[in-house]
Order: structure tokens, then C-alpha cells, then sequence
């Protein structure tokens, strides 16, 4: 039975705990990049789903942050998926990524709006693990409005079915949700929303329960989380202590059925 490790993390734009964008110089970046990097050769994860990527922003060095933790982590593959593009002196170019150890057979990334900074969306991929077609969607949801939140996540949904219908004849499991969900797990919002709307694929169990990611230093909410199918048999989950981010990233081990 194929085995996935699996990490979502907001990386912050490379930045760390510098609270404001544009004050961390390229080395810095780099310098961070690097520790991100071998904080994942500790974890040796198979699979890394990344928020706040840059591929080249003048706030955060101009150059392609995926491509230099790929070539640090050794990671085979990588897909990009930019939610934000802006052109001219202040140029911008983000949004969310995969680095992989499995070959990406297929990637797709939607974005919510229209907006050239702080714009959200979700990579889609399918990725081979074993020979098993394992479909994961990386998503980052609005940080300051639950009236977005829930408009996004109507919008997963309803992008969800459309692939249901098209493509999941080909998936080994229904698709494995993570990423940043900008609100806890509790209470009227989008992460509650999204959880009883992934029931109808099946049983689905949400990690990690009742563990702050947020703010990494001394964590006070839960905002980030891996949503697990049946056919994902959860081996083991932890909440990574690291100041690398003003996030934590979350691990899971799954076995899938």
C-alpha cells in the first residue's frame, strides 16, 4: 500500500517574521529559502503544498523562489499556480505551488478574482504515487472577509464536481484538500463549510484537530489544514514547530488505499 507524506505550509513569501513585505534583502530571502529547504529534507515529505510563492516580485528579491527550493529540497517536479501578476517598476508575480517527488501528471490553477496583489485561488494537481492517480488541491482562502471565504469555496465546489465528472473516473481517492484556510475549523466559516460539502465524495476526516499554526512564534488559531478522503488512512500528523514563516507547516503520513 503506497505511502504519502504530505506538507501545506505558507512560506510568507520567503520573508519570515519580518512583519513587513519589501524590508527583507535577497539574501535574507535566500538565506531563509534555505532553511525552509532543509527543514523539509527533515521531514523528507513526498509532496509540499506551498502558499505565498514567489516566482519574481521586487519585494521579494525578483527572483523565482519555487525554482531555488526545488534545486535546494532535490525535488523532481514543481507546478506554480500565480494568483497575482503585476507588471512595471513594482512588479508582482505569486500564488500558490507544489514541489513533488511523484511525476505531476496534470495541473490546473483557478483563480478567484481579478486583482493584481492579495488575490487568492487554488492549484489542482494529479499526482502518480505508485501507480495510484492521487489528486491534491493546494488552496488559499481570503484572510479578512467570510462573505469571500464562502464565495470561494462555493467556487472550489462547484470547480470540484466539474472534475468529479470529467476526470474522476481516473483517481485513485477523491481529492485530498489543504492549504491556508485563513479561519479555524469551528464556527460558521468556509473551513466548516468546505468539510460538510466534502462529505458528499465520501467520509472525510480534517487534520489537525485542535492545533494553532498561527502566529508561528507562540500559535493562538488553527488556519491550516490537510482534508483527508476515504482511502487515506492517516498514519501520522504533527504541526511543525518553525519560525520560518509567520505560519507553521502541517505534516501528514497517509496510506493510500
Amino acid at each position: 500500500m503506497p505511502r504519502l507524506r504530505l506538507v501545506t505550509f505558507n512560506i510568507a513569501h520567503g520573508r519570515g517574521l519580518t512583519p513587513i513585505q519589501g524590508f527583507t534583502s535577497a539574501r535574507k530571502l535566500r538565506l531563509n529559502l534555505r532553511k525552509i529547504s532543509a527543514l523539509l529534507g527533515r521531514l523528507a515529505p513526498d509532496v509540499v503544498a506551498m502558499q505565498e510563492v514567489d516566482e519574481c516580485s521586487r519585494w521579494s528579491g525578483n527572483f523565482d523562489h519555487l525554482d531555488y527550493l526545488r534545486v535546494h529540497g532535490s525535488f523532481p517536479h514543481s507546478v506554480f499556480g500565480i494568483n497575482n501578476r503585476r507588471t512595471g517598476l513594482f512588479n508582482l508575480c505569486y500564488g500558490n505551488a507544489l514541489l513533488s517527488r511523484h511525476t505531476i501528471t496534470y495541473a490546473e490553477t483557478v483563480v478567484f478574482g481579478r486583482g493584481s496583489v492579495g488575490e487568492k485561488g487554488f492549484l489542482f494537481a494529479e499526482i502518480d504515487i505508485g501507480g495510484c492517480c492521487v489528486p491534491v488541491v493546494n488552496l488559499h482562502l481570503h484572510f479578512g472577509s467570510r462573505a469571500q471565504r464562502l464565495r470561494q469555496i462555493d467556487r472550489l465546489l462547484a470547480w470540484l464536481r466539474d472534475q468529479h465528472r470529467l476526470r474522476g473516473k481516473g483517481w485513485t481517492v477523491a481529492p485530498i484538500v489543504c492549504g491556508d484556510f485563513n479561519t479555524p475549523s469551528t464556527g460558521d466559516d468556509a473551513t466548516a463549510s468546505l468539510f460538510s460539502h466534502l462529505l458528499d465524495y465520501g467520509d472525510y476526516e480534517l487534520h489537525p484537530l485542535l492545533m494553532p499554526t498561527f502566529p508561528s512564534p507562540m500559535p493562538r488559531r488553527a488556519l491550516d489544514f490537510v482534508f483527508l478522503p476515504a482511502g487515506c488512512k492517516l498514519v501520522s500528523c504533527e504541526v511543525v514547530k518553525s519560525m520560518l514563516s509567520d505560519h507553521r507547516p502541517v505534516f501528514v503520513e497517509v496510506e493510500i488505499g
